[in-house]
């Protein structure tokens, strides 16, 4: 390298601010390269759901569920997302509403999922289902990386003390995404409701 080649490479060096330099002298250059800026997107009609291994737990800790994979394997699902187990709304109107539809009896399988325990989950499915004999399985998503990885977490710390789910009801054909309804408030019973999504009792 020439000695001209080398003062210009130190001038054009010299001229980056000096946070810049800091930063990408502490950045690991695998973070340097993951990192981007796009945003997270809801999931949307003819994608898969997230397929994640370890996250999903129906009645126990130790019960993993790949939600996705059992989808795959399905002609029909609904998945059901809800803020909250035992809360007014859901115990009251939204999973009542589909375990009473007549088209539910279409589909494989019914699924609801909320940001609470696995022993919560359970508890509130038997008592919306006492005998078991909707096919609705009441899965809990403790950590919220599910709920997340599908966008469909907000705030609900002033209510519920931590991230919580949206209200949502998601079609579900071979594995793939055909109808998406989310409450535009995050919370509320117009759009996810069971006449909504599946027409008319």
């Amino acid at each position: 390298m020439s000695f001209r080649t080398a003062a210009i490479l130190a001038t054009r060096v010299s001229r980056q601010p000096l946070a810049s330099k800091l930063v990408a002298a502490r950045t690991p250059a695998a973070a340097q390269r993951a990192f981007h800026a796009t945003p997270a997107a809801f999931i949307k009609v003819g994608d898969p759901l997230p397929g994640l291994e370890d996250v999903l737990m129906e009645n126990s800790p130790g019960n993993k569920v790949n939600l996705a994979q059992e989808a795959q394997a399905l002609n029909k699902m609904i998945l059901l997302g809800v803020p909250a187990a035992f809360s007014p709304a859901c115990s009251a109107k939204h999973i009542p509403g589909f375990i009473n539809h007549p088209r539910t009896k279409e589909f494989d399988l019914v699924a609801v999922v909320s940001v609470n325990d696995p022993f919560v989950m359970k508890a509130w499915g038997e008592v919306l289902d006492p005998a078991g004999d909707h096919n609705i399985r009441f899965l809990a998503d403790p950590s919220g990386r599910f709920t997340k990885a599908m966008d469909m977490d907000f705030d609900g710390s002033s209510i519920f003390g931590n991230h919580r789910s949206k209200r949502y009801s998601i079609l579900i054909e071979n594995g793939k995404v055909t109808s998406v309804n989310v409450e535009p408030d995050n919370t509320g019973t117009s759009v996810s409701m069971a006449e909504n999504v599946l027409g008319p009792a």
